[in-house]
């Protein structure tokens, strides 16, 4: 029984492969890890793709649980988008189940969207877990900083060129505008926040550092100790200390990390809290990358201020 049920399943890939979009229908199908990279393919591709993400912005991309649709999806995918680094940790276990090969790590069809990316805190000397879950390629929040994904847009535009050809123009005209449209809000962006240049903030986790870099605000306390450790009663008593010394008028986070210990911290130290999305979807207003941007940005030049 067990044999027949292993065989149908084989059949099944195989079927799924062998009727790969391309043959199917005219649009290029692309699956990405984030609704963030999801949405920079649909900017580029418009009309000649279809796009599909796999992570929910609602909760943290460290710890997603692909589903059975997210391989079903994967193994028809004409290509495959991803952070990189050591970002998304479910990433090749997925391809495995996917079983295409071309969409496997290094393959022609995988889009690693860090190359290129002029990466933060990368570690230096012997690491162990005693220090907390450290990237130990560097910090991998680069979508952070809208500089970079104008650098991701020119890598995404050059694959999909390439495994694309007869639609190379429209994609090359597509991607001009995006980054013009982009450039423009970047020069706003940088406007906004020169006031608030060399203030400083408290993160609940290291994934602040890029959006900190281009705003040229400081991000050096954390509420985790240790990267991925609760934060612990010694721990806020150091940070409440810490920030009423230096003066920190605000404490950033995502939505999905436990807010009672922020907002206790933000009470006794005088700061506000301030909400920061990670990825498109994860807050109202965040429905694509300029917007996710001019909301961020918004918010934590406000507390600020």
């Amino acid at each position: 029984m067990f044999h027949k049920i292993r065989t149908l399943f084989l059949l099944g890939v195989l079927s799924i492969t062998l009727t790969s979009p391309l043959h199917a229908e005219a649009k290029l199908q692309i699956v990405a890890t984030t609704t963030t990279f999801a949405d920079l393919a649909r900017q580029i591709g418009r009309d000649k793709v279809n796009v599909k993400s796999i992570a929910s912005p609602k909760f943290n991309i460290h710890f997603i649980q692909p589903r059975p649709s997210d391989v079903r999806n994967t193994a028809r995918a004409d290509l495959f988008i991803f952070t990189g680094l050591d970002l998304e940790a479910w990433v090749d276990p997925l391809l495995e189940a996917a079983g295409k090969a071309d969409l496997f790590r290094g393959g022609p069809r995988n889009v690693d969207l860090s190359l290129g990316i002029r990466l933060l805190k990368v570690p230096r000397g012997n690491l162990s877990r005693a220090s907390g879950d450290i990237h130990v390629f560097g910090n991998p929040h680069y979508a952070m900083n809208p500089e970079n994904i104008r650098i991701v847009a020119g890598t995404l535009l050059l694959k999909l060129k390439e495994i694309d050809s007869a639609n190379a123009h429209d994609y090359e005209a597509n991607a001009r505008d995006f980054i013009s449209r982009l450039d423009q809000k970047i020069a706003g962006w940088k406007a906004l926040s020169d006031p608030i240049r060399g203030k400083e903030v408290i993160s609940y986790h290291d994934d602040f550092e890029y959006m900190a870099d281009f705003l040229g605000i400081k991000a050096e306390q954390f509420l985790e100790p240790k990267p991925g450790i609760p934060p612990t009663p010694k721990h806020l008593q150091f940070l409440e200390r810490y920030g009423k010394e230096n003066h920190i008028r605000a404490i950033a986070m995502p939505t999905y990390y436990p807010k009672g210990p922020v907002e206790a911290l933000a009470k006794r130290i005088d700061a506000k809290v301030v909400m920061i999305a990670q990825h498109i979807g994860e807050l109202p207003g965040t429905d694509d990358i300029l917007s996710f941007f001019d909301y961020n940005f918004s918010q934590m030049t406000e507390a600020l201020r």
